[in-house]
């Protein structure tokens, strides 16, 4: 398999089990080795009592993002850290993006930068992960190669 078909089983095999992206309606718009998209519509049940976006789901998404980013290696990859600088709110049914990409992937421990979007594309949060990858543990089985036959000798 080659990188991205690697990272395709992984987003398969993670979104499977992901009850929490799967309740909040995000959708995996765009896999690939060390980046993600994903989206997510603001829902009521979102809205605190200013009747905005409660900060939480905003960060929930871009958590999402930030695992599917890390994890697409097939190298079980866990958060180690993040910020969030909320900079503009997000309202009922605002189509929410966020889009994660590898800053910088060292040894067990990576960076990646994801940004928050609206349908206008207009800029509503920054977040930055830390991850630490977890030594000889895959996300998902993958399928073993064929082993081609061995070929015969002549005299």
């Amino acid at each position: 398999m080659n990188a991205q078909q690697i990272a395709e089983a992984v987003r398969d095999g993670m979104f499977a089990n992901d009850r929490a992206s799967k309740g909040l309606g995000m959708e995996i718009l765009a896999i690939a080795p060390g980046s993600a998209t994903l989206a997510m519509t603001v829902t009521e049940s979102m809205l605190n009592g200013f009747d905005i976006c409660h900060g939480g789901f905003i960060t929930t998404l871009a958590d999402s993002a930030f695992a599917f980013a890390c994890n697409s290696y097939n190298e079980l990859t866990v958060a180690s850290g993040f910020a969030i600088d909320i900079v503009a709110p997000s309202r009922l049914g605002d189509r929410l993006k966020a889009v994660a990409h590898e800053v910088s992937l060292a040894g067990r421990t990576g960076v990646y930068d994801i940004t928050i979007t609206n349908q206008m594309d207009e800029l509503v949060a920054v977040f930055r992960g830390k991850s630490y990858r977890i030594k000889g543990k895959p996300v998902v089985l993958l399928p073993v190669p064929p082993v081609p036959p061995a070929s015969e000798e002549t005299a």
